[in-house]
């Protein structure tokens, strides 16, 4: 049996164009209640926060719940991207807990 990869695989979504720095790309319509599933399958740090969470997009230095994220599609692969990514580019990877250490 084949195991799934959810980086590369299309999420079963629809989707909208939207501008991004790095140019048009696909975000994903996720429903409020299917978020927390995409978080766990796409989030690539252990723990996963919770959807209450707060972070901080460290390309803006601004905080957002983490409820508030958005998956893009770019290419063949799903991008799990802060809010303000459609602004400064803020992936998964610039995503900082405020309590954690320098």
């Amino acid at each position: 049996m084949k195991k799934q990869n959810f980086y590369d695989e299309r999420l079963p979504f629809p989707t909208k164009l939207v501008q991004a720095p790095i140019g048009v790309v696909e975000e994903y319509i996720i429903p409020y209640d299917k978020k927390e599933e995409v978080l766990k399958k796409l989030y690539p740090f252990i723990p996963v926060p919770s959807l209450e969470d707060e972070m901080t997009d460290i390309h803006e230095d601004k905080r957002f719940k983490v409820k508030e994220f958005c998956v893009t599609r770019e290419g063949k692969s799903n991008v799990l991207v802060s809010p303000y990514y459609f602004i400064s580019g803020g992936t998964v990877i610039d995503w900082w807990r405020e309590d954690e250490e320098d």
